[in-house]
């Protein structure tokens, strides 16, 4: 067996509020370990939409993606946490007593920890987008056929085809046109899911003539196999039609899997993980769930609601940490002591 890596709390996903955890538990005297299947932090943030622009974090009128993880790992920093990348929880087994929880955490790399507590911040679970039915589309994909927009100059001059029509697609459709040559949104229909003022911003460059909107389906790809020259689609009312394009941004959504979480005994509801709403706490003590993972009466899913979530789970973690440790609750701004953690003074 592997050597046993022993820690305060393992922290399961790296997107924002996994990583706003560290913050909180750290405030605590709490060390963190934290584990992800992606190769770098950010989770969905990071590895969809790493130039989108978020404007409903406090304090920031506009963060993109990107700017939101650089920001949040700069916060962690004094608090040293440990992050174990391209790995992928695979076990847990509960040794301790619901009043004194001990988990022993395993993974597909191999690494074994202990820990007090686990903190579940796995988004979705482990994700992937939803590919079109089109037959041949492996060859286009990571040259001409993309899923997710990471690099926005990449884009630039470029003949660009968005298939979609929730927020994902109204979103980039609006952030490439100014920077690509042509840029044509299809829909299977003229009913859109995503904010209306995005709908409307996309309708006012379609009457300017500044970019195309069809209805249909994707039927075919054009193309030498691995660039494409126009994708063939299919109208509402039977047309068959070209588009011409070299770059297919396909916006069908996310298959979400929670994968071995699943089987970690949680009461599970429609593949989320409910949760009180005292201290995010599931139905196993000292397993919590924050992030969109979760589920209560009332849950939003944005970043801003998982920090809460965060900095609520951290203050019931320390009782698991520090049994016969008083947990006296203070303000970064007023205690010397926070503020020298956080290397203020």
């Amino acid at each position: 067996m592997s050597e046993i890596i022993k820690t305060d709390v393992v922290i399961v996903g790296a997107g924002p509020v996994g990583l706003f955890a560290v913050f909180e538990l750290g405030l605590l005297d709490i060390k963190s370990h934290l584990i992800d299947i992606l190769p770098k932090p950010g989770g969905q943030c990071a590895e969809l939409y790493p130039e989108k622009p978020i404007y409903d974090i406090p304090g920031f009128p506009i963060v993109t993606g990107q700017g939101l993880v650089d920001n949040l790992m700069k916060q962690i920093e004094p608090f040293g946490a440990t992050f174990h990348y391209n790995e992928m929880v695979e076990g847990l087994e509960t040794l301790g007593t619901p009043e004194a929880p001990l988990f022993r955490v395993k993974t597909d790399g191999g690494l074994v920890f202990e820990c007090k507590s686990v903190v579940i911040a796995a988004g979705g679970g482990s994700f992937q987008p939803k590919r079109p039915p089109v037959a041949g589309i492996e060859g286009y994909e990571g040259t001409s056929v993309h899923y997710a927009v990471r690099k926005m100059e990449h884009f630039r001059d470029r003949e660009v085809l968005i298939v979609g029509g929730g927020d994902s697609a109204l979103d980039w459709t609006l952030n490439l046109q100014p920077i690509a040559k042509r840029v044509t949104l299809m829909h299977r229909r003229d009913d859109f899911r995503a904010a209306p003022h995005s709908v409307n911003a996309m309708r006012e460059l379609v009457a300017e003539g500044k970019m195309d909107m069809k209805l249909g389906q994707i039927a075919a790809l054009k193309g030498d196999g691995k660039t494409l020259s126009a994708v063939t689609a299919k109208g509402n009312d039977g047309s068959v039609f070209d588009i011409a394009c070299d770059i297919m941004l396909p916006f069908f959504g996310l298959t979400m899997k929670l994968g071995p979480i699943a089987d970690w005994g949680l009461n599970l509801h429609e593949n989320l993980v409910p949760v009180d709403t005292e201290k995010f706490e599931t139905n196993a003590p000292g397993i919590f769930a924050v992030g969109d993972i979760n589920t209560y009466p009332g849950k939003l899913k944005l970043i801003l609601s998982g920090f809460h979530e965060a900095a609520l789970a951290a203050q019931k973690v320390h009782r698991y940490v520090y049994p016969d440790k008083k947990l006296l609750f203070q303000y970064t701004t007023s205690s010397s002591n926070l503020q020298k953690k956080l290397g203020v003074v």
